[in-house]
């Protein structure tokens, strides 16, 4: 290269812009080093948590002073541990049959929380190790623009105590000058990462493929560890058991597999080749919601830590994509989502090479409902991606897939609270009891209904057949009988039901041995305007705005309806029609001034 030629890449430079486009925390960082652990055969992986003593104000403290990911695997010779400090190179590079291939995880991963990285490594016992680094601040300076070529070098005392998987074979891993750690001590660093890292590696976990150990201590003690725990598997479909779900929910399934076909097969074809993608779909089971305040509990926080669609590949979670949550609905935890696929459809998937997340699947899942307002049908968009050559294409059907079924999964979670809501002591009577006492009265001074014969009818007989109506509306068989069985013995005329009805129909009236069942469409706009936005509100948990919100949507919803009813009168195309109209809306002001007077 001539005087006047310059670099192509300035070294310094580059490894700036590496750092700049680094992991989201130290927790996605370490799972590069501990990806590479796995494919290489680990069986055991650690992440040692190293702290050391100052002063502050005449207190003693600990602060994080480095981290080292050890590890039980085959270990690597001179040549593949030079290769391995290396950007973009590796042993594994274009490897599609496990979790590794992009050969950037070591160097790239490090240089994002710290400024030096030193790598151990051995094939015939520890005492063979052989040692290499990287340090910014001599590349900074121009001393150091080449991989040194590793020698022989003992891994020092202070590892050797501290990790509990020091085999035959292994490599150590030790980031030190850690400048960009999102945490600074290592309490913060193992309780942040435990979660996140038992959710990446759960299948691994469970299975016993590999044991991962989180430990902390001071430098001046490292036999003396004071956290020595391993992580255990974190499952946001909440099937796997045991985990880290609090009790009772770690030794059993707190969701169930929704319905029959709760796995759902996708066929994708790329580079003339045919891959099968697994879509499974998961929901709460009923008695975890009927549980009083159950987002609150300690199951309920452990699932608002795993709100999203689960992206697993090669049996390893690259992220939870939120791009289909509702972010200021409390029910979304309720739900689980898991799409599983090969490493051979990285390009379909958009995978990033710090294996963070799926670029198009996440633009595909946040622009899928505007591209679908853009054409006339599904099958036109579909053609449309297919003349483009959208890389998007291919994941069209399964983001359009999971859409529906995430529309019915919110629907299944909102009728599992039907038939859960108690009535405090000393509270007023509740609207049922109220309009049974005025029904009381009309029927009294000679007003028949439709449903007053079948009063007579025997109270288990009455029961069992109202039972049988609110399983229909979708609540449990153990729910509808106590509900059935509380309102046939407390002689309620009434019973509210929330109902997946089709049509634009507000609400059902239906007839049941001397019931009258009122059955609210949960997918009438009504629904979520006027009804739902006043049932259930934690009165001493929610803040003003909230509830401010609440009643204004509410106050909203009542005026759109009166003027709904009020362009209906408007609409009659004869003057007989408008006065029926208007004759009905007289009756039922009467009826209701009736049944308010009483409240």
């Amino acid at each position: 290269m001539s005087e006047l030629e310059k670099s192509l890449v300035p070294p310094a430079l580059a490894i700036k812009a590496m750092r700049d486009s680094g992991y989201r925390n130290t927790a996605y960082a370490v799972a590069e080093l501990i990806d590479n652990a796995i494919q290489a055969g680990s069986t055991g992986v650690e992440l040692l948590c190293c702290e050391r003593q100052f002063f502050e104000n005449q207190r003693s403290r600990q602060n994080i002073h480095q981290i080292a990911v050890l590890d039980n695997g085959v270990g690597m010779d001179r040549d593949v541990l030079s290769d391995a400090l290396q950007f973009g190179n590796g042993k594994y590079l274009d490897d599609r049959s496990g979790i590794g291939r992009f050969g950037m995880g070591l160097p790239s991963s490090s240089i994002s929380q710290c400024r030096r990285v030193d790598v151990w490594s051995w094939q015939d016992g520890v005492t063979s190790a052989i040692w290499s680094y990287m340090d910014l601040d001599q590349v900074e300076a121009g001393d150091q623009t080449t991989v040194p070529y590793p020698v022989p070098k003992e891994v020092p005392l202070l590892w050797q105590q501290a990790g509990a998987t020091f085999a035959k074979s292994g490599t150590l891993v030790v980031w030190s000058r850690l400048d960009r750690c999102l945490w600074k001590t290592a309490n913060a660093i193992i309780k942040n990462s435990e979660l996140i890292i038992g959710r990446m590696y759960r299948r691994f976990v469970l299975d016993k493929r590999v044991t991962i150990r989180l430990a902390a201590f001071v430098d001046d003690a490292p036999n003396q560890c004071e956290i020595d725990r391993p992580v255990l598997a974190n499952d946001p479909q909440y099937l796997m058991v045991p985990t880290s779900t609090p009790s009772p929910y770690d030794e059993v399934a707190m969701f169930r597999p929704d319905g029959d076909a709760w796995e759902v097969d996708h066929d994708i074809e790329f580079a003339g080749s045919i891959h099968r993608v697994v879509t499974r779909f998961t929901v709460a089971k009923e008695d975890v919601r009927k549980q009083p305040q159950a987002g609150a509990t300690l199951h309920g926080r452990h699932a608002k830590r795993n709100i999203g669609v689960s992206l697993v590949r090669s049996d390893r979670e690259l992220e939870l994509e939120t791009s289909l949550v509702h972010a200021s609905e409390a029910r979304e935890r309720w739900w689980g989502i898991e799409v599983d696929f090969p490493p051979a459809l990285d390009e379909v998937f958009g995978v990033t090479n710090n294996k963070q997340s799926a670029r198009h699947f996440t633009e595909t899942a946040t622009a899928i409902e505007e591209m679908l307002a853009d054409e006339d049908s599904f099958v036109d968009l579909q053609e449309q991606m297919r003349l483009d050559e959208d890389p998007r294409g291919p994941l069209l059907d399964m983001v359009h897939l999971i859409n529906r079924r995430l529309d019915l999964l919110r629907k299944t979670i909102e009728l599992q609270r039907k038939g859960t809501r108690r009535r405090r002591r000393h509270e007023t009577p509740s609207a049922e009891e109220r309009a049974t006492t005025v029904t009381r009265e009309r029927q009294a001074e000679g007003h028949e209904g439709a449903s007053d014969e079948d009063e007579q009818l025997p109270d288990d007989e009455r029961a069992e057949a109202l039972a049988r109506e609110l399983e229909d509306t979708g609540l449990t068989q153990d729910d509808a009988q106590a509900l059935a069985a509380r309102t046939i013995k407390q002689h309620i005329k009434y019973t509210f039901a929330e109902a997946d009805l089709e049509g634009r129909t507000f609400f059902t009236v239906k007839i049941v041995a001397g019931e009258i069942v009122i059955k609210i469409n949960v997918n009438h706009p009504a629904y979520s305007h006027l009804v739902e936005v006043l049932e259930d509100v934690p009165i001493d948990e929610t803040d003003i705005d909230t509830l401010r919100s609440r009643l204004e949507t509410a106050n909203s919803g009542l005026k759109l309806l009166l003027m709904a009813w009020a362009r209906f009168e408007d609409e009659a195309t004869t003057v007989l029609e408008r006065e029926e109209i208007q004759e009905t809306r007289h009756k039922w002001g009467v009826m209701a001034a009736r049944f308010l007077r009483e409240s």
